[in-house]
């Protein structure tokens, strides 16, 4: 081979090369092993609406960066959108539901922050209301998960935040006293 036609492949190379990408990976909210469900017929808590702030409300995850900064994260995304991730761990874990009577769910998500090697952070606004009487109870709660470096650790502890979150709204919906739980 001359010198001109090897020069052109091993160029060739070079820019295929340059232009490999990152495969990308893709998180869920939903734990890979679910608790055992309840056996309790006829109480369940209905899911009507899910809201995320327009921020996050992408494919990709997003994680803060210092005190104004956000990054998306373009090889890191939601198996689907962040509303429907949501739903489906909150389905997931409402399932074990020990409701007195059938209920309504509204989350209106006011943060969701994700800090790699600090913390991920959930603060909702949820209100549960009984289909037949129409009495609401309205909370908030702020829940907070320390995180590792990685992006499937800070996945995780939005997990955990989801979990703990679908714990306290099961706890609402099983007391008699229609108060919101503490954190």
């Amino acid at each position: 081979m001359t010198r001109l036609p090897m020069f052109t492949v091993f160029l060739a190379v070079l820019v295929l090369a340059g232009c490999r990408s990152d495969p990308i990976q893709f998180h869920t909210l939903t734990p890979a092993q679910p608790g055992a469900a309840s056996s309790i017929a006829g109480s369940e808590i209905q899911i009507e609406s899910i809201s995320v702030p327009p921020q996050v409300d992408r494919p990709q995850i997003v994680i803060r960066q210092g005190n104004s900064g956000l990054a998306i994260l373009e090889t890191h995304w939601w198996g689907a959108t962040l509303v429907d991730e949501l739903r489906s761990a909150l389905v997931d874990q409402l399932g074990r539901a020990r409701a007195r009577q059938s209920l309504s769910l509204r989350v209106d998500v006011q943060r969701f922050d994700s800090i790699p090697g600090e913390y991920a952070l959930m603060d909702a606004r949820w209100r549960l209301r009984t289909r037949d009487t129409a009495t609401t109870l309205t909370c908030r709660s702020t829940l907070q998960t320390a995180a590792g470096d990685s992006i499937d650790e800070l996945v995780v502890a939005q997990q955990n935040n989801v979990k703990r979150l679908a714990a306290l709204i099961n706890q609402a919906a099983s007391d008699a006293r229609n108060i919101c739980p503490g954190v």
